[in-house]
């Protein structure tokens, strides 16, 4: 191409601007690295919904951290990974901590993924944030760098039969010793766990079993077993149950035209936006039993509607149930330990986790923080909510209702 006068006249001006550029990045102070932590979930398959819901509490969790100036000087990143299952969540985990370096993992809504994935981390030596999975067994193994801020399933188990002596019965005007009470669970981890405990819980109040039933989680086929419950007449159903079953189960029972007084919900498929939207009317009055909704007192959850408003910020839409509202209470627990131990050190994090002490009525996830030494939250609560006029509102305990319980 032919040199022209423009172009000789533009080459010093752009010289200058390069040598200009060239000093302000070398005078520039260098932006801090991220510090990146694993986020792994089930993002896909028939968890996707929850697992997401999960995610995105710890994301508005990041959110907040970065918004406050970052953590230890640093922005934090979020790398996601996807399970469904225990043998992908191993191999996830260990590429968040090889391939992504991540410092610490969060997960995972799913006790599947979790057991999988924390084995994984205690071996690499990289703490396991549980955020939102039920197994007992998940802290029960001795690791040491894995903690949990959400419920057991042994206390969502517990308080689900609560709700029949102190909630029912009491409405009802009546023994709760006559009442008949089906036990149904889904025979994954989490259904099974949350039936053992609710079956021990059962035995303890002395209150009868008249009907125990499991199902398959990977193909459950409940229009038998809404027969079986109708024929047995059965009062109060306890179902720990997952999204799809769920829903399968309330098309069932208006299949057969019939429906107990009472069901009482627990493993997250009754906490969810999207179960209330596939259902209608149908799931007016079922309870759900688990951590918080967002739909409760400032009382006993301050911040939940702040939180509330950020998701609805982020994502345009209000929030799917109270699984990203635990998230973002565990989350925000978490990094505060992070900060004031000033270091990612797994001894020191370790023992500022285990030195945490923040009382019940002081997050929005409606739990107190403290871990045992399994790293188990002992200040994890659950409550009772109930889905009327499409809005899940928290009824018990007391301090934290925002409605009546009604039969």
């Amino acid at each position: 191409m032919p040199i022209t006068r423009r172009i000789l006249l533009a080459a010093p001006f752009a010289g200058a601007a390069s040598t200009a550029l060239a000093a302000a990045t070398a005078t520039a102070p260098a932006q801090p690295e991220p510090l990146t932590f694993g986020a792994l979930f089930p993002l896909s398959g028939s968890l996707a919904l929850l697992g997401d819901e999960s995610f995105r509490g710890l994301d508005l969790a990041a959110d907040a951290v970065n918004a406050a100036g970052g953590l230890l000087g640093h922005p934090v990143a979020l790398a996601r990974g996807d399970a469904s299952d225990a043998a992908p969540a191993a191999a996830e985990a260990k590429r968040l901590i090889e391939q992504a370096k991540a410092a610490m993992l969060f997960g995972s809504f799913s006790s599947a993924v979790s057991l999988s994935a924390s084995a994984v981390a205690e071996v690499a030596a990289v703490p396991f944030v549980e955020l939102d999975a039920l197994a007992d067994s998940i802290t029960e193994r001795g690791f040491k760098l894995l903690f949990r801020t959400g419920l057991t399933a042994s206390a969502c188990g517990a308080a689900a039969v609560e709700v029949v002596p102190d909630l029912l019965a009491k409405l009802w005007q009546t023994d709760p010793g006559t009442l008949k009470i089906a036990l149904l669970f889904e025979d994954g981890p989490d259904g099974s766990g949350l039936a053992a405990a609710m079956e021990a819980r059962l035995k303890q109040f002395g209150l009868p079993l008249n009907e125990r039933i499991s199902y398959s989680a990977a193909a459950p086929d409940l229009a038998p077993i809404a027969l079986r419950l109708r024929g047995a007449a059965v009062d109060v159903l306890l179902h720990a149950g997952l999204p799809n079953d769920v829903v399968a189960l309330h098309r069932a029972l208006q299949q057969v035209a019939w429906k107990p007084r009472m069901v009482v919900g627990t493993g997250g498929g009754y906490a969810l936006a999207d179960t209330a939207q596939a259902l209608g009317a149908a799931l007016d009055g079922a309870i759900s039993v688990g951590g918080a909704p967002y739909r409760i007192s400032d009382i006993a959850a301050p911040g939940a509607a702040e939180v509330a408003a950020a998701y609805q910020r982020k994502y345009g839409a209000p929030p799917r149930s109270g699984h990203s509202l635990a998230s973002y209470a565990g989350a925000a627990a978490v990094f505060g330990a992070i900060q004031r131990t000033g270091s990612l050190d797994r001894d020191k994090l370790r023992a500022a986790l285990l030195a945490t002490l923040l009382p019940a009525g002081s997050t929005p996830g409606g739990s107190g923080v403290q871990f045992d030494e399994h790293g188990q939250n002992t200040l994890a609560t659950p409550y009772v909510a109930q889905w009327q006029g499409g809005a899940l509102l928290t009824v018990a305990p007391r301090p934290a209702a925002v409605a009546a319980g009604g039969g």
